[in-house]
């Protein structure tokens, strides 16, 4: 049975997110790697609020705003390509999240 893995990207720069996808997806294309993807996801806004000083004090900064961009794509079958991707260096503020999915054929338990 083959495995389905979801590989989801994300970062708060977008320019090295869709460099590192264009990568990855480049390279499953050289080495005929089934790929679905990648598919964007809306944009995510992220406030932090932000103390003055360490104790519980009232005194506050203005909330730090920041943006999350996400991208995800399938990988279907050819578990060590998905493998080398999950496991490779990414740039800093890149981050991955992979799910591994085992699917059956239709009628086939």
């Amino acid at each position: 049975m083959p495995f389905v893995t979801t590989l989801t990207l994300q970062s708060g720069d977008r320019d090295v997110l869709e460099r590192v996808v264009g990568d990855i997806k480049a390279s499953a294309e050289r080495k005929g790697v089934q790929l679905k993807g990648p598919h964007a996801e809306s944009p995510e806004d992220q406030s932090v609020p932000q103390s003055k000083q360490l104790d519980a004090g009232n005194d506050r900064f203005s909330p730090w705003h920041y943006t999350v961009y996400s991208r995800q794509m399938e990988v279907v079958g050819h578990d060590e390509f998905a493998g080398n991707v999950a496991t490779q260096e990414f740039p800093r503020g890149v981050h991955i999240d992979v799910d591994v999915e085992r699917v059956s054929a239709p009628g086939s338990r």
